[in-house]
């Protein structure tokens, strides 16, 4: 089967990156999702695009991909900057490339899910119900139980940090990039408080599955729920040192969260 053109997945971003390497030209910063990717060099931009394609299907397992050779000259591109692109993606558990059987799409298992890349390439599409149900059976296991810990274990400074960031959801809103950065500050400081290093190393992790899944119910909700009495119930019990009313305000703020997504029960995921 012939491998599909980048062109006819991502033809604007493909546009982009295609103009720069022929003009030297920098890529325009614009809307989207996240534009962060603006200063990326050449060969991240084309993993950027693949990686797109891959996560959100268009690319199945199993598929090869084009060869240096044939990718390059079919998009007046370098070499160098394909197999450089291929590399990241192989890093990410997305691709394996072996001699005289080409660049395969690698099964989802071994996707690397979780690196912040491809957390944020899976939300530029449209997710697959599995992505979506992963990310919140994930903050489910360890979210609620982290937030029983942190409620015996927190300090005055962790408290007034969760406080302050409350302030923050409540002047900027989720809508705002300054609200989601607060949301996700509210969520990394209950994770320290816990005083768990195994924990505190999942934050950024947590943090970005929060992230990603807020943007993505403000994208697909006109009017979205507003989850600050929520998060406000927590941090009561928080600052109570009621562990178990902590845990059940965490597992009720996330099972709201799904439920904006997906109104179905949770137990459904």
């Amino acid at each position: 089967m012939e491998p599909l053109d980048i062109g006819g997945i991502a033809p604007t971003l493909r546009g982009e990156w295609k103009e720069r390497a022929l003009t030297g030209r920098k890529q325009p910063a614009g809307g989207g999702i996240d534009r962060s990717d603006k200063s990326l060099r050449l060969h991240g931009s084309i993993a950027r695009d693949l990686g797109i394609a891959i996560v959100t299907g268009l690319y199945p397992p199993g598929h090869v991909l084009s060869s240096e050779v044939d990718f390059a000259e079919r998009n007046n591109i370098s070499r160098t900057a394909y197999r450089e692109a291929i590399r990241i993606l192989a890093a990410k558990g997305l691709v394996e490339s072996r001699p005289k059987a080409g660049t395969k799409i690698t099964d989802p298992s071994r996707w690397h899910i979780l690196d912040p890349d491809v957390l944020a390439w899976t939300f530029e599409g449209e997710p697959s119900p599995e992505a979506i149900r992963d990310l919140f059976e994930l903050r489910l296991i360890i979210e609620p139980a982290a937030a029983e810990r942190a409620a015996t274990r927190r300090s005055g400074a962790q408290l007034a940090q969760m406080g302050h960031a409350l302030e923050e959801m409540a002047r900027h809103t989720l809508a705002s990039p300054l609200g989601q950065a607060a949301d996700q500050n509210f969520h990394t400081t209950l994770l320290k408080a816990t005083g768990n290093n195994a924990l505190i190393s999942l934050a950024s992790t947590i943090s970005a599955a929060v992230r990603w899944t807020t943007i993505y119910k403000q994208r697909k909700r006109k009017l979205p729920r507003d989850p600050l009495p929520e998060h406000r119930l927590l941090f009561d019990a928080v600052a109570d040192g009621d562990g178990p009313a902590a845990r059940a305000a965490m597992q009720h703020l996330i099972e709201l969260a799904l439920a904006d997504i997906n109104p179905q029960p949770a137990g459904a995921i």
